[in-house]
């Protein structure tokens, strides 16, 4: 394992951790964020604070987990910092712009307003269900790592995000069940 090697004082062992972690957490950033610059800053400090504290990393402990729950602290702590509001509005507005200078792109236009209305709902939801549903669904960890990330009990994380679901599904359910109308989280 990657970080046990690290945190053992393998510096070699940081190119894997690296390529393992930086996509997942530039990811995460970005959706939360919407902001490019600043989910690269949270993803270099994220990093860093690994770096810092890879010796109280507990060997044999699963890293990306204890990734998430670093970066989701710098997270909210950047948005205490800032305090900024975005207008959806606005975001709204940028992504209909870039979508009309698309030629033919009637399926592209249709993805991003179902993106649009599904990240509206989101922000409608309490932030532990919202918080439990991205980590689970957008970020593909499991219960067991997103507990780990949000500090609480596996059973808290699927109710959390089941919850969520049925939220979503309530307001979007065209959208969740799809055309075999199915409707189950996968």
């Amino acid at each position: 394992m990657a970080m046990d090697r690290y945190a053992s004082g393998d510096d070699s062992a940081f190119s894997e951790l690296y390529d393992l972690l930086t996509p997942r957490l530039y990811g995460y950033f970005l959706r939360q964020t919407r902001d490019a610059d600043l989910a690269d800053d949270l993803t270099q400090q994220t990093l860093l604070k690994i770096h810092r504290a890879r010796g109280q990393f507990l060997r044999g402990a699963a890293v990306t987990p204890w990734a998430f729950a670093i970066g989701r602290r710098l997270l909210l702590d950047s948005f205490r910092r800032h305090r900024r509001e975005e207008s959806s509005e606005e975001g709204d507005l940028a992504i209909d712009r870039a979508a009309t200078d698309l030629p033919g792109a009637d399926a592209l236009v249709q993805a991003q307003e179902t993106a649009r209305r599904i990240q509206r709902e989101l922000l409608r939801l309490p932030e532990s269900q919202r918080v439990a549903f991205e980590l689970v669904k957008q970020e593909g960890l499991t219960f067991i790592e997103a507990a780990a990330v949000l500090g609480t009990t596996v059973a808290a994380v699927k109710l959390r995000a089941h919850r969520a679901y049925e939220a979503l599904r309530a307001v979007l359910g065209d959208v969740l069940d799809g055309p075999d109308g199915g409707g189950k989280p996968s």
